[in-house]
Protein backbone atom coordinates (compact mmCIF):
# COMPACT_ATOMS: atom_id res chain seq x y z
CA UNK A 1 0.00 0.00 0.00
CA UNK A 2 1.18 3.54 -0.78
CA UNK A 3 1.78 5.73 1.61
CA UNK A 4 2.67 9.37 1.53
CA UNK A 5 5.61 11.46 3.57
CA UNK A 6 4.94 14.80 4.42
CA UNK A 7 6.00 18.37 5.45
CA UNK A 8 5.43 18.23 9.08
CA UNK A 9 4.64 21.29 10.92
CA UNK A 10 8.21 21.50 12.11
CA UNK A 11 7.77 24.83 14.50
CA UNK A 12 5.43 27.09 15.34
CA UNK A 13 4.64 30.09 12.92
CA UNK A 14 6.71 27.82 9.75
CA UNK A 15 4.22 27.87 7.03
CA UNK A 16 7.24 26.77 4.28
CA UNK A 17 10.86 25.46 3.84
CA UNK A 18 13.31 24.64 1.83
CA UNK A 19 14.48 21.01 0.94
CA UNK A 20 18.18 21.29 1.66
CA UNK A 21 19.03 17.67 0.73
CA UNK A 22 17.55 14.47 -0.01
CA UNK A 23 18.67 11.28 1.88
CA UNK A 24 17.13 8.68 0.06
CA UNK A 25 16.55 7.36 -3.68
CA UNK A 26 14.07 5.65 -5.53
CA UNK A 27 14.01 1.99 -5.04
CA UNK A 28 15.73 2.60 -1.49
CA UNK A 29 14.87 0.10 1.24
CA UNK A 30 14.31 2.30 4.61
CA UNK A 31 12.88 1.37 7.88
CA UNK A 32 10.43 3.62 10.01
CA UNK A 33 11.60 7.21 11.51
CA UNK A 34 14.61 6.93 9.16
CA UNK A 35 15.04 10.44 7.33
CA UNK A 36 13.80 11.01 3.94
CA UNK A 37 14.74 14.71 3.61
CA UNK A 38 16.72 17.46 5.13
CA UNK A 39 15.16 20.79 5.36
CA UNK A 40 15.52 24.44 6.24
CA UNK A 41 13.16 26.91 7.46
CA UNK A 42 13.70 30.69 8.50
CA UNK A 43 13.92 29.29 12.25
CA UNK A 44 16.36 26.15 11.88
CA UNK A 45 17.07 23.02 9.90
CA UNK A 46 15.26 19.16 10.32
CA UNK A 47 15.04 16.01 8.94
CA UNK A 48 11.73 14.23 8.03
CA UNK A 49 11.22 11.28 9.10
CA UNK A 50 9.30 8.35 7.59
CA UNK A 51 6.24 7.31 8.51
CA UNK A 52 6.65 3.44 7.73
CA UNK A 53 9.10 1.20 6.81
CA UNK A 54 8.87 0.03 2.99
CA UNK A 55 10.66 0.39 -0.82
CA UNK A 56 10.82 4.15 -1.59
CA UNK A 57 8.32 4.74 -4.61
CA UNK A 58 8.79 8.16 -6.06
CA UNK A 59 10.54 11.21 -4.85
CA UNK A 60 8.35 14.41 -5.21
CA UNK A 61 10.92 16.60 -5.09
CA UNK A 62 14.19 18.07 -5.46
CA UNK A 63 17.11 19.89 -3.37
CA UNK A 64 16.75 23.72 -3.82
CA UNK A 65 12.55 23.55 -4.32
CA UNK A 66 10.40 25.48 -1.17
CA UNK A 67 8.01 23.50 -0.21
CA UNK A 68 4.69 24.17 2.10
CA UNK A 69 3.21 22.55 5.15
CA UNK A 70 2.13 19.31 4.33
CA UNK A 71 3.43 18.90 0.91
CA UNK A 72 3.47 15.34 -0.50
CA UNK A 73 7.70 14.57 -0.58
CA UNK A 74 8.12 10.94 -1.15
CA UNK A 75 5.63 8.54 -1.89
CA UNK A 76 6.73 5.20 -0.05
CA UNK A 77 5.71 1.23 -0.71
CA UNK A 78 4.86 0.38 2.70
CA UNK A 79 5.92 -3.48 4.03
CA UNK A 80 3.10 -5.90 4.21
CA UNK A 81 3.08 -6.29 7.50
CA UNK A 82 2.84 -2.88 8.39
CA UNK A 83 -0.90 -2.62 6.30
CA UNK A 84 -1.83 -5.76 7.79
CA UNK A 85 -1.33 -4.42 11.15
CA UNK A 86 -2.63 -1.02 10.30
CA UNK A 87 -5.80 -2.73 8.96
CA UNK A 88 -5.99 -4.77 12.38
CA UNK A 89 -5.84 -1.47 14.67
CA UNK A 90 -7.89 0.16 12.38
CA UNK A 91 -10.46 -2.86 13.06
CA UNK A 92 -9.95 -2.95 16.49
CA UNK A 93 -10.38 1.29 16.95
CA UNK A 94 -13.71 0.99 14.80
CA UNK A 95 -15.23 -1.85 16.86
CA UNK A 96 -13.77 -0.02 20.57
CA UNK A 97 -15.89 2.67 19.31
CA UNK A 98 -19.13 0.45 18.35
CA UNK A 99 -18.89 -0.75 21.61
CA UNK A 100 -18.12 2.58 23.34
CA UNK A 101 -21.11 4.35 21.24
CA UNK A 102 -23.62 1.62 22.39
CA UNK A 103 -22.89 1.61 25.56
CA UNK A 104 -23.13 5.83 25.81
CA UNK A 105 -26.90 6.65 25.13
CA UNK A 106 -26.29 10.03 27.35
CA UNK A 107 -23.89 11.02 24.94
CA UNK A 108 -26.43 10.60 21.86
CA UNK A 109 -29.17 12.25 23.74
CA UNK A 110 -26.47 15.62 24.19
CA UNK A 111 -25.14 15.26 20.71
CA UNK A 112 -29.16 15.75 19.62
CA UNK A 113 -29.21 18.95 21.75
CA UNK A 114 -26.20 20.57 20.33
CA UNK A 115 -27.59 19.57 16.70
CA UNK A 116 -31.13 21.23 17.47
CA UNK A 117 -29.43 24.55 19.01
CA UNK A 118 -27.09 24.53 15.84
CA UNK A 119 -30.00 24.03 13.77
CA UNK A 120 -32.02 26.95 15.72
CA UNK A 121 -28.92 28.93 14.72
CA UNK A 122 -29.03 27.86 11.12
CA UNK A 123 -32.42 29.06 10.79
CA UNK A 124 -31.64 32.14 11.71
CA UNK A 125 -28.78 32.39 9.03
CA UNK A 126 -30.82 30.53 6.16
CA UNK A 127 -31.55 34.22 4.48
CA UNK A 128 -28.34 34.78 5.00
CA UNK A 129 -26.72 31.87 4.10
CA UNK A 130 -28.65 32.01 0.80
CA UNK A 131 -27.58 35.79 0.31
CA UNK A 132 -24.10 34.62 0.48
CA UNK A 133 -24.75 31.74 -2.00
CA UNK A 134 -26.16 33.82 -4.53
CA UNK A 135 -23.21 36.66 -4.32
CA UNK A 136 -20.69 33.70 -4.31
CA UNK A 137 -22.48 31.81 -7.59
CA UNK A 138 -22.71 35.94 -9.43
CA UNK A 139 -18.84 36.65 -8.49
CA UNK A 140 -18.01 33.09 -9.89
CA UNK A 141 -19.97 33.49 -13.18
CA UNK A 142 -18.23 36.84 -13.79
CA UNK A 143 -15.11 35.49 -12.56
CA UNK A 144 -15.22 33.31 -15.46
CA UNK A 145 -16.34 35.41 -17.86
CA UNK A 146 -12.70 37.09 -17.53
CA UNK A 147 -10.52 34.82 -16.60
CA UNK A 148 -11.82 31.01 -17.32
CA UNK A 149 -9.05 29.52 -15.40
CA UNK A 150 -10.05 31.06 -12.09
CA UNK A 151 -12.12 28.26 -10.39
CA UNK A 152 -10.66 27.93 -6.91
CA UNK A 153 -13.37 29.35 -4.86
CA UNK A 154 -15.09 26.66 -3.02
CA UNK A 155 -19.08 25.63 -3.75
CA UNK A 156 -21.54 26.92 -2.51
CA UNK A 157 -23.26 23.41 -2.12
CA UNK A 158 -20.96 21.90 0.32
CA UNK A 159 -21.88 21.45 3.89
CA UNK A 160 -20.05 24.31 6.46
CA UNK A 161 -19.26 22.74 10.13
CA UNK A 162 -19.40 25.56 12.63
CA UNK A 163 -20.79 26.02 16.16
CA UNK A 164 -23.48 28.98 16.42
CA UNK A 165 -20.87 31.09 18.01
CA UNK A 166 -18.64 30.74 15.90
CA UNK A 167 -21.47 31.79 12.72
CA UNK A 168 -22.44 34.76 14.68
CA UNK A 169 -18.79 35.95 14.57
CA UNK A 170 -18.61 35.18 10.89
CA UNK A 171 -21.46 37.63 10.69
CA UNK A 172 -19.90 40.17 12.63
CA UNK A 173 -16.57 40.34 10.50
CA UNK A 174 -18.75 39.57 7.69
CA UNK A 175 -16.93 36.37 6.65
CA UNK A 176 -18.24 33.69 4.59
CA UNK A 177 -17.92 30.29 6.33
CA UNK A 178 -18.02 28.66 3.08
CA UNK A 179 -14.47 30.10 1.90
CA UNK A 180 -13.07 28.87 5.30
CA UNK A 181 -11.08 25.43 5.35
CA UNK A 182 -12.09 24.32 8.68
CA UNK A 183 -8.85 23.16 11.53
CA UNK A 184 -10.87 21.76 14.08
CA UNK A 185 -12.10 18.03 14.31
CA UNK A 186 -13.40 16.34 11.31
CA UNK A 187 -12.80 19.87 9.02
CA UNK A 188 -14.94 22.14 11.46
CA UNK A 189 -14.57 26.22 11.57
CA UNK A 190 -13.17 27.43 14.54
CA UNK A 191 -13.42 31.24 15.63
CA UNK A 192 -9.24 31.62 14.71
CA UNK A 193 -10.34 29.93 11.55
CA UNK A 194 -12.27 33.39 10.99
CA UNK A 195 -10.17 35.73 12.69
CA UNK A 196 -6.95 35.00 10.39
CA UNK A 197 -9.15 34.87 6.86
CA UNK A 198 -10.34 38.52 8.05
CA UNK A 199 -6.83 39.58 8.93
CA UNK A 200 -5.52 37.90 5.61
CA UNK A 201 -7.83 40.15 3.85
CA UNK A 202 -6.90 42.89 5.71
CA UNK A 203 -3.54 42.21 4.81
CA UNK A 204 -4.41 41.55 0.88
CA UNK A 205 -5.61 44.74 1.37
CA UNK A 206 -3.36 46.93 2.66
CA UNK A 207 -0.17 44.59 0.54
CA UNK A 208 -2.44 46.60 -2.84
CA UNK A 209 -0.94 49.75 -1.52
CA UNK A 210 2.77 48.52 -1.41
CA UNK A 211 2.66 48.29 -5.32
CA UNK A 212 5.89 49.30 -6.67
CA UNK A 213 6.67 51.20 -10.05
CA UNK A 214 8.17 49.43 -13.22
CA UNK A 215 12.23 50.24 -12.07
CA UNK A 216 13.43 49.15 -15.20
CA UNK A 217 11.91 51.89 -16.86
CA UNK A 218 14.62 54.31 -15.85
CA UNK A 219 17.91 51.59 -15.80
CA UNK A 220 19.11 47.73 -15.19
CA UNK A 221 17.86 46.03 -12.66
CA UNK A 222 18.45 42.84 -10.82
CA UNK A 223 15.58 40.54 -9.05
CA UNK A 224 16.75 38.30 -6.48
CA UNK A 225 14.53 35.84 -4.43
CA UNK A 226 14.22 36.59 -1.18
CA UNK A 227 15.52 33.27 1.43
CA UNK A 228 13.19 31.84 3.73
CA UNK A 229 15.27 33.76 6.62
CA UNK A 230 14.87 36.80 5.30
CA UNK A 231 10.81 36.55 4.18
CA UNK A 232 10.51 35.17 7.89
CA UNK A 233 11.95 38.46 9.27
CA UNK A 234 10.11 41.12 6.90
CA UNK A 235 6.90 39.49 7.76
CA UNK A 236 7.97 39.13 11.50
CA UNK A 237 9.34 42.56 11.86
CA UNK A 238 6.44 44.38 9.83
CA UNK A 239 4.05 42.65 12.54
CA UNK A 240 5.72 43.75 15.16
CA UNK A 241 6.21 46.78 14.43
CA UNK A 242 2.55 47.34 13.10
CA UNK A 243 1.29 45.86 16.64
CA UNK A 244 3.97 46.86 19.07
CA UNK A 245 3.81 50.98 20.30
CA UNK A 246 7.52 51.28 20.45
CA UNK A 247 9.48 54.07 22.56
CA UNK A 248 13.11 54.46 22.67
CA UNK A 249 15.53 54.94 25.52
CA UNK A 250 18.91 55.67 25.07
CA UNK A 251 21.80 55.87 27.42
CA UNK A 252 25.74 55.71 27.75
CA UNK A 253 27.91 53.43 30.14
CA UNK A 254 31.45 54.08 31.26
CA UNK A 255 32.91 50.49 30.05
CA UNK A 256 36.58 50.95 30.54
CA UNK A 257 36.43 48.87 33.93
CA UNK A 258 34.39 46.27 31.50
CA UNK A 259 37.33 46.37 29.06
CA UNK A 260 39.90 45.72 31.45
CA UNK A 261 38.51 42.67 32.76
CA UNK A 262 37.41 41.39 29.78
CA UNK A 263 41.51 41.53 29.05
CA UNK A 264 42.41 40.44 32.39
CA UNK A 265 40.09 37.22 31.40
CA UNK A 266 40.28 36.18 27.89
CA UNK A 267 42.56 33.59 28.53
CA UNK A 268 40.73 31.79 31.25
CA UNK A 269 37.63 31.73 29.08
CA UNK A 270 39.09 30.75 25.65
CA UNK A 271 40.56 27.53 27.37
CA UNK A 272 37.24 26.61 28.81
CA UNK A 273 36.44 26.65 25.06
CA UNK A 274 34.43 30.29 24.90
CA UNK A 275 35.40 34.19 24.09
CA UNK A 276 35.06 36.44 26.95
CA UNK A 277 32.85 39.20 25.06
CA UNK A 278 30.85 42.46 26.15
CA UNK A 279 27.78 40.60 24.95
CA UNK A 280 28.72 37.98 27.13
CA UNK A 281 28.83 40.33 30.04
CA UNK A 282 25.67 41.82 29.38
CA UNK A 283 23.65 38.95 29.04
CA UNK A 284 24.57 38.06 32.76
CA UNK A 285 23.76 41.74 33.83
CA UNK A 286 20.65 41.60 31.87
CA UNK A 287 19.34 38.41 33.12
CA UNK A 288 20.08 39.93 36.59
CA UNK A 289 17.93 42.59 36.01
CA UNK A 290 15.13 40.93 34.52
CA UNK A 291 14.57 39.74 38.09
CA UNK A 292 14.49 43.52 39.32
CA UNK A 293 11.79 44.60 36.68
CA UNK A 294 9.72 42.10 36.00
CA UNK A 295 7.67 43.69 33.19
CA UNK A 296 10.64 43.47 30.79
CA UNK A 297 10.03 39.30 31.42
CA UNK A 298 6.89 38.86 30.39
CA UNK A 299 4.56 39.56 27.55
CA UNK A 300 1.10 40.78 27.28
CA UNK A 301 -2.22 39.33 25.93
CA UNK A 302 -4.20 41.47 24.57
CA UNK A 303 -7.17 39.30 23.93
CA UNK A 304 -7.18 38.42 27.08
CA UNK A 305 -6.15 41.93 28.55
CA UNK A 306 -3.13 39.87 31.07
CA UNK A 307 0.11 40.33 31.34
CA UNK A 308 1.83 36.73 31.61
CA UNK A 309 5.37 37.07 34.10
CA UNK A 310 7.39 34.48 33.51
CA UNK A 311 9.45 32.83 36.25
CA UNK A 312 12.17 31.89 34.21
CA UNK A 313 15.05 34.15 32.29
CA UNK A 314 15.52 33.20 28.45
CA UNK A 315 18.10 35.76 26.65
CA UNK A 316 17.76 35.88 22.45
CA UNK A 317 21.16 36.64 21.49
CA UNK A 318 21.23 37.93 17.82
CA UNK A 319 23.57 36.77 15.18
CA UNK A 320 24.05 37.88 11.81
CA UNK A 321 24.26 35.12 9.50
CA UNK A 322 25.01 34.96 5.51
CA UNK A 323 21.20 33.96 4.99
CA UNK A 324 20.07 37.28 7.50
CA UNK A 325 19.52 37.61 11.44
CA UNK A 326 18.77 34.50 13.53
CA UNK A 327 18.11 35.22 16.96
CA UNK A 328 19.21 32.22 19.01
CA UNK A 329 18.11 31.45 22.70
CA UNK A 330 20.37 31.07 25.50
CA UNK A 331 18.20 29.12 28.60
CA UNK A 332 18.39 29.72 32.11
CA UNK A 333 20.80 33.01 31.47
CA UNK A 334 20.52 34.18 35.40
CA UNK A 335 21.44 30.55 36.35
CA UNK A 336 24.61 30.71 34.50
CA UNK A 337 28.19 32.21 34.94
CA UNK A 338 30.11 34.60 32.74
CA UNK A 339 32.09 31.86 31.81
CA UNK A 340 29.68 29.44 30.92
CA UNK A 341 27.60 32.13 29.25
CA UNK A 342 30.86 32.93 27.11
CA UNK A 343 31.51 29.34 26.38
CA UNK A 344 27.25 28.95 24.90
CA UNK A 345 27.42 32.19 23.24
CA UNK A 346 29.98 31.22 21.27
CA UNK A 347 28.83 27.69 20.61
CA UNK A 348 24.95 28.51 19.20
CA UNK A 349 26.46 31.29 17.37
CA UNK A 350 28.58 28.98 15.36
CA UNK A 351 25.43 27.13 14.96
CA UNK A 352 23.30 30.24 13.66
CA UNK A 353 25.96 30.52 10.83
CA UNK A 354 26.54 26.92 9.87
CA UNK A 355 22.77 26.39 9.62
CA UNK A 356 22.27 23.74 12.57
CA UNK A 357 20.14 25.46 15.10
CA UNK A 358 17.60 23.12 16.25
CA UNK A 359 14.11 24.58 16.78
CA UNK A 360 15.00 24.14 21.06
CA UNK A 361 17.36 26.29 20.43
CA UNK A 362 15.37 29.35 18.41
CA UNK A 363 12.24 29.11 20.42
CA UNK A 364 11.20 30.26 24.48
CA UNK A 365 13.14 33.76 24.71
CA UNK A 366 11.56 36.83 26.57
CA UNK A 367 14.22 39.47 25.89
CA UNK A 368 16.35 40.08 23.39
CA UNK A 369 20.10 41.64 23.01
CA UNK A 370 21.67 42.75 19.66
CA UNK A 371 25.31 43.64 19.68
CA UNK A 372 26.52 46.03 16.52
CA UNK A 373 29.31 47.34 18.42
CA UNK A 374 31.42 45.28 16.07
CA UNK A 375 30.14 47.09 12.94
CA UNK A 376 30.01 50.66 13.97
CA UNK A 377 27.45 53.67 14.92
CA UNK A 378 26.71 55.62 17.47
CA UNK A 379 22.97 54.50 18.34
CA UNK A 380 19.88 52.40 16.88
CA UNK A 381 16.51 51.52 17.42
CA UNK A 382 15.93 48.39 17.27
CA UNK A 383 12.50 46.66 16.68
CA UNK A 384 11.08 44.68 19.41
CA UNK A 385 10.71 40.90 18.80
CA UNK A 386 7.36 39.91 19.25
CA UNK A 387 5.42 38.33 21.49
CA UNK A 388 8.36 39.72 24.03
CA UNK A 389 8.11 43.43 25.27
CA UNK A 390 11.86 44.80 24.99
CA UNK A 391 14.76 45.03 23.09
CA UNK A 392 18.36 46.31 24.34
CA UNK A 393 20.98 47.51 21.40
CA UNK A 394 24.83 47.78 21.93
CA UNK A 395 26.76 50.22 18.98
CA UNK A 396 30.23 51.35 19.06
CA UNK A 397 32.26 52.14 22.30
CA UNK A 398 34.42 55.57 22.02
CA UNK A 399 36.97 57.43 23.92
CA UNK A 400 34.92 60.27 25.44
CA UNK A 401 36.83 62.72 28.13
CA UNK A 402 34.50 62.60 31.46
CA UNK A 403 34.83 64.90 34.11
CA UNK A 404 36.28 62.67 37.17
CA UNK A 405 37.27 64.38 40.59
CA UNK A 406 38.34 67.80 39.07
CA UNK A 407 39.75 66.72 35.72
CA UNK A 408 38.79 65.50 32.43
CA UNK A 409 39.72 61.52 31.63
CA UNK A 410 39.91 59.48 28.87
CA UNK A 411 37.30 56.94 29.33
CA UNK A 412 35.65 54.07 27.10
CA UNK A 413 31.95 55.28 26.79
CA UNK A 414 29.82 52.46 25.52
CA UNK A 415 26.17 53.64 23.35
CA UNK A 416 22.72 51.87 24.97
CA UNK A 417 19.24 51.75 22.79
CA UNK A 418 16.66 50.30 24.41
CA UNK A 419 13.29 49.60 22.45
CA UNK A 420 10.15 48.86 24.17
CA UNK A 421 6.43 47.87 24.68
CA UNK A 422 4.44 51.17 26.05
CA UNK A 423 1.55 48.79 26.32
CA UNK A 424 3.10 47.43 29.52
CA UNK A 425 5.66 49.89 30.05
CA UNK A 426 5.97 53.15 31.21
CA UNK A 427 8.86 55.82 30.31
CA UNK A 428 9.79 55.77 33.96
CA UNK A 429 10.18 51.96 33.96
CA UNK A 430 12.30 52.30 30.96
CA UNK A 431 14.24 55.01 32.39
CA UNK A 432 14.66 52.79 35.56
CA UNK A 433 15.81 49.68 33.72
CA UNK A 434 18.20 51.59 31.58
CA UNK A 435 19.75 53.50 34.37
CA UNK A 436 20.30 50.19 36.55
CA UNK A 437 22.18 48.73 32.88
CA UNK A 438 24.26 51.34 32.98
CA UNK A 439 25.20 51.75 36.50
CA UNK A 440 25.76 48.25 36.55
CA UNK A 441 28.32 48.12 33.48
CA UNK A 442 30.02 50.46 35.84
CA UNK A 443 30.08 48.69 38.69
CA UNK A 444 28.73 45.09 37.82
CA UNK A 445 29.90 43.94 41.51
CA UNK A 446 27.55 45.97 43.29
CA UNK A 447 25.03 45.08 40.90
CA UNK A 448 25.55 41.95 41.53
CA UNK A 449 25.27 42.06 45.14
CA UNK A 450 22.17 44.43 45.53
Amino acid sequence: MAKEIKIPQISEGVDTAIISEILVAEGDTIEEDQAVVSVETDKATAEVPSIAAGTVKEIKVSEGDEVKVGAVVVILEADEEEDEQEEENTSSDDEKETEEADQAPSDEEKEDEDEKEETDDNDDDEEENKKEDKESSEDSEEKKQKDSSSTSTKKSSDKVYASPGVRRLARELEVNLQELEGSGESGRITEKDVKNHKNSDGQKTNSSLEKLPDFSKWGAIETKKLNNIKKATAKNMTASWQSIPHVFQFGEADISGIEAYIEKHQEKVEKAGGKLTLTSILTKIVATALHQFPKFNASIDMEKEEMILKKYININIAVATEKGLLVPVIKNADQKSIKDLSVEIAEIAEKARSGKLSNEEMEGGNFSISNLGGIGGTNFTPIVYHPQVAILGISKASTKPVYINGKFEPRSILPLSLSYDHRLIDGSVGAAFINWIEKALEDPYEALLN
